[in-house]
């Protein structure tokens, strides 16, 4: 029996687009670490995120990393993302009502003049960190624009919501600690709107959550602020990692930005590769709920397992040449970046949004692209990307 690979994730320099881990994939569908196994193929990362012996679970996630009390702990373990059953489709079905295709049509307007408005203050010096100057501020507007949060207090917003987007980068006190003011200073704001929101309701999403906990009763007050921090948490962070992923591909692959800028019609197929060339959420978390079997390696309860999205979307058995980015191409299989089964996630249709008006106000706007410095990183376990990315761009468009 061939030996399983071991694929150490928690090394410093550890990257997924690194040869080891295509080697990985070719030898086995899954590889061990130091802290479980993770699957590498697309056919088993596809079915284990449908499989419901395998579920999301923040607490064990929280005492993984030794925290078992605190407002972390309690902010983190009843996200939605961490309900099952009854209790998950009851939180899903009132944030569904504010995540309405009508809700996110409105917002494409908005997120198309900031990201204009953004492009051409770049283009004024021709150069900058993209993270700083456009994939931070974005997603920070386009949620505070969507829940209702005034535009003078974006700056502070997007501190708290950078700092908690951590949270899956538990690795050292000093990032505990953020995190952890973070939640508090944040529950503090978050409380202060959702009592403003009470007496005055406006046409956003929290006015929209408000309702349903005042009208309908279907979530308690804890269960309300609850929702709306981790939306933050989740509309801004992957988000902005995204975007400054897909900024580094285009770097390095200059003609796909001709080829958007030429046409730019087609960038929901450009928001589709660049998903599925470099996700933002390259592992997708799961523990095993019960002991069983599955594909004759036997995965005691408890086990935390990863299912790897990025090496899945480079699987050579479903992409024939996966391992070149193209965003005219179409594919032959949907990317799992957002997930499947009953926890696929619920800003999906946000965040395409947000991209696909972002992409052309950048093209049109902007000349090519060039790294102009060295790109620094996030730890890949968890939500990933750049946290800098200096660009400068070539002259403008005519």
């Amino acid at each position: 029996m061939p030996e399983v690979p071991f694929l150490d994730l928690t090394h410093p320099d550890f990257s997924f687009d690194s040869p080891e881990v295509a080697e990985a994939r070719e030898r086995s569908w899954y590889a061990r670490t130091p802290v479980g196994i993770i699957v590498l193929r697309y056919a088993e990362v596809r079915e284990l995120l449908h499989d419901r012996r395998l579920a999301q679970d923040g607490r064990r996630y929280m005492e993984l990393n030794g925290i078992t009390s605190g407002p972390v702990y309690d902010w983190f373990v009843p996200l939605i993302l961490h309900r099952n059953g009854d209790d998950h489709v009851r939180l899903r079905r009132v944030v569904q009502k504010a995540f309405t295709p009508r809700r996110i049509n409105e917002l494409r307007p908005f997120m198309r003049e900031t990201a204009t408005a953004l492009a051409e203050r770049i283009a004024e010096s021709g150069e900058c960190d993209f993270v700083e100057a456009f994939a931070d501020p974005l997603p920070v507007a386009v949620m505070s624009r969507l829940l209702g949060v005034p535009p003078e207090d974006y700056d502070v917003f997007h501190g708290w919501s950078t700092d908690i987007g951590l949270v899956f980068s538990l690795t050292n006190a000093d990032v505990y600690e953020r995190v952890e003011r973070a939640v508090v200073e944040l529950h503090g704001y978050v409380d202060s709107l959702i009592a403003q929101r009470r007496s005055r309701p406006e046409d956003d999403l929290l006015s929209t959550l408000v309702a349903a906990q005042q009208e309908e009763n279907r979530l308690d007050a804890e269960e309300l602020r609850n929702l709306v921090v981790s939306l933050v948490f989740a509309g801004h962070d992957t988000t902005r990692h995204q975007l400054g992923l897909a900024m580094v591909a285009l770097c390095a692959h200059p003609e796909q930005w001709s080829a958007l800028r030429d046409d730019p019609e087609p960038a929901d197929r450009a928001v589709d590769e660049i998903l599925r060339w470099s996700p933002a959420a390259p592992a997708v978390f799961r523990f095993a709920l019960q002991d069983f079997d599955y594909q004759g390696l036997h995965i005691p309860a408890g086990t935390f397992v990863m299912l790897g999205s990025h090496p899945a979307h480079h699987d050579p058995r479903v992409f024939e040449g996966g391992d070149s980015f193209d965003i005219t191409a179409t594919r032959p299989a949907g990317h799992l970046t957002f997930g499947a089964g009953p926890h696929y996630c619920l800003g999906a249709a946000t965040a395409r949004a947000e991209i696909a008006e972002a992409l052309p106000a950048l093209a049109s706007t902007l000349g090519t692209p060039n790294l102009a410095g060295p790109v620094s990183w996030r730890s890949p376990i968890g939500v990933y990307g750049p946290t800098s990315v200096p660009v400068r761009f070539g002259p403008s468009p005519a």
